[in-house]
């Protein structure tokens, strides 16, 4: 799908990147917030960027156990320069990978700013991305349209044994009813729920395959439609796709 992307071919093909986030500290759950009227009648808002110590560890521990099954490097994303709360998850991250035996995991730090320049110039460069809430947030969008896209990420929310898989991809009310999203984000969050968390690497192995094969064939929806492709609705993609699984291919 490299001709899909916004991006030149030779800068996109072979990119295979995770963007760990982590997702119940930072700023969207850091207090105090809220929006208070101040005397002058002016309004002033309010959100606070908080992490702890322990928040952090776990988020790294995930990262770099992912990064030891994948290409064995880890970019860990903050804005240390001027934020100490992410002064704080560096010195974390730095201390947890030195201290728990990840020396065969590569880490490096890159601020954000520089990272969402880095995934549109050098996508290669990145195996696993960590960060905190907000810049998962966005950069996992920006890292979505690398694809061409968004339409074609899984996803999932991981708590100890507990895992919650989506697609990247929001509800699309815009085109409901149309026949057009493209499917493949939700066939390939089963995969990763296959793989992940019900440790059925063959099976996953096998949706992943499917998918690949109905691409390769030249069957696009309308969000990754290009010249030479054959246009499919939602309903066509998936039954090409079961039918690959059913077949075994």
């Amino acid at each position: 799908l490299a001709s899909a992307s916004t991006l030149r071919r030779e800068v996109v093909e072979g990119t295979d990147l995770l963007v760990v986030r982590e997702l119940i500290g930072g700023i969207y759950f850091g207090q105090p917030k809220g929006v208070t009227k101040l005397p002058d009648g002016t309004e002033r808002g309010v959100n606070t960027e908080v992490y702890t110590t322990p928040e952090i560890e776990r988020i790294a521990r995930v990262a770099f156990e992912a990064a030891r099954r994948r290409r064995k490097k880890v970019a860990s994303v903050d804005k240390a320069n001027v934020l100490e709360a992410t002064e704080l998850w560096r010195k974390v991250v730095t201390r947890f990978h030195k201290e728990n035996g990840y020396g065969d995991i590569a880490l490096e730090h890159m601020l954000v700013d520089n990272c969402a320049m880095q995934l549109i110039r050098n996508p290669k460069q990145f195996d696993v991305i960590v960060t905190t809430n907000l810049f998962g947030d966005i950069l996992s969008d920006e890292a979505a349209m690398l694809t061409g896209s968004i339409g074609m990420l899984p996803s999932a929310s991981l708590g100890g044994k507990v895992g919650m898989y989506e697609p990247v991809h929001g509800s699309a009310p815009d085109i409901a009813g149309k026949d057009m999203a493209n499917p493949l984000a939700t066939i390939l969050t089963v995969a990763l729920m296959l793989r992940h968390s019900l440790d059925q690497s063959k099976a996953a192995d096998r949706v992943e395959r499917a998918v690949e094969v109905v691409l390769g064939e030249g069957c696009r929806t309308a969000d990754i439609q290009e010249k030479g492709c054959r246009l499919v609705g939602c309903t066509e993609m998936g039954r090409l796709v079961r039918e690959k699984i059913d077949k075994g291919l």
